[in-house]
Parts: structure tokens; C-alpha cells; sequence
């Protein structure tokens, strides 16, 4: 499968049988473009202009929102409920997270989450072997919020995302908030935003994977 990094918190996720899904898009409010992409389906963790850019993604895909299972092609999606903050959704609302089976790898997309990391909710998520989790802070869980899911989840890769980079105009933390909380052997960066992962290259240690915008 493969792992593309559209920016934000957005990615694509693409099967090795081509089937394609979208997390996220956003719109130029953010400070940058999102990039023109296909996909099969699209799924919107909340209705907030820097998650549910629909029209940034061709290809008529379905649209996938709010707590449901879906079959995608072989491709298994589970939306689970979750908040937006840490008031279970007074401030900001719900979240939904997203959990995707592609090639025999479990993915999971965190959204927005704002909520603190608690048993309950990890007993849901699991089991996870790749982490698409937000890190910035003010509008969703911050860098060490962050490294607690990390530690309680244990995933083979951890894939941060929603952070400051260039030309964003959101008050949030920059990544290096969350990557110096591990030691530096753990962490890579990928210039061209993209990850091809088999199942054979998961061996159960922890590795945080910066995928910078292209």
C-alpha cells in the first residue's frame, strides 16, 4: 500500500489493488493549495473548511462520514466516534475517526482529535500498525497528548500530521514539538511525501515517519 502526503491532515491511501481513499481535504484557507487528486471515496473526520474540501477530490468519489463500516472494494473502513476537545465536544464537536484494512495493514486516521487519550478509546482503536495522528496543539490534541497516544497505541509507524508548516496560517505547534519527544534513530523524514509499506516491513518497533509536503 501506499501512503501519500497531501498536506495538513490530509493523505492518500492507495491499495495495491488501486482502490484509493482521500482523508480530509482541505481548502487554500489553511495558507496553501491542496492538491488536485483522485480517489474512490473521500471520508471528512468534521465539517471544518480545512477538513471537507470535497471539490479538491475528481473522480465522483463516495463520500464517507460520521459512525458507519464500509466495504470499499476489500478495502474495510470503520468510522468511530470521538470529540473534537476535551469537554467530549462542548467547545468544538465530534470527531470521527477512521480506520482503514489495505493489504493486510491496519491505518488509522486520528481527524481533529481533541479528546484525552483514555482506555476506553484505545480499546477501540486497536489494533493499529499505522498512526496518522494530529500533533499541533490549540485545536487538537497537543505534542505530548500526542506521544501518550503513541506509548498506550505502540504502532509500527507513526505518521504526524495537522502541525505548522510553511505558509500555513493556523496557530499550531511545528512538528519538531512532537518528533524531539523521541529519541532521534526513531524518526525519519521523507522529502517526497510518500510511503510504500507491505506487510513484511512491520517488525513491531515504533518509528515516526515526517512525510513533508511536496
Amino acid at each position: 500500500m501506499k501512503i501519500e502526503y497531501l498536506g495538513h491532515s490530509s493523505f492518500k491511501l492507495t491499495e495495491s489493488t488501486g482502490t484509493s481513499v482521500v482523508c480530509d481535504p482541505y481548502d487554500s484557507s489553511v495558507g496553501y493549495d491542496m492538491p488536485e487528486v483522485e480517489a474512490d471515496a473521500v471520508t471528512v473526520s468534521h465539517r471544518h473548511y480545512d477538513h471537507d474540501n470535497l471539490n479538491a477530490v475528481k473522480g465522483s468519489p463516495r463520500i464517507i462520514e460520521g459512525e458507519c463500516s464500509v466495504d470499499l472494494h476489500g478495502v474495510e473502513i470503520t468510522a468511530i466516534k470521538s470529540f473534537h476537545d476535551g469537554q467530549r465536544g462542548r467547545l468544538r464537536g465530534e470527531n470521527t475517526i477512521f480506520k482503514f484494512r489495505m493489504d493486510g495493514i491496519d491505518i488509522c486516521h486520528l481527524g481533529d482529535l481533541g479528546e484525552a487519550c483514555s482506555s476506553e478509546l484505545i480499546d477501540v482503536l486497536l489494533p493499529v500498525n499505522v498512526l496518522l495522528i494530529p500533533v499541533g496543539g490549540t485545536y487538537t490534541i497537543d505534542a505530548e497528548m500526542a506521544k501518550e497516544y503513541v506509548d498506550r497505541i505502540m504502532p509500527d509507524v507513526v505518521i504526524p500530521m495537522h502541525y505548522r508548516e510553511k505558509g500555513c496560517k493556523l496557530d499550531i505547534d511545528k512538528v519538531e514539538d512532537f518528533t524531539d519527544l523521541f529519541d532521534e534513530e526513531y524518526v525519519e523524514e521523507i522529502e517526497d511525501g510518500e510511503l510504500e509499506l507491505m506487510r513484511s516491513d512491520l517488525n513491531g518497533e515504533t518509528k515516526i515517519v515526517v512525510l513533508r509536503r511536496r
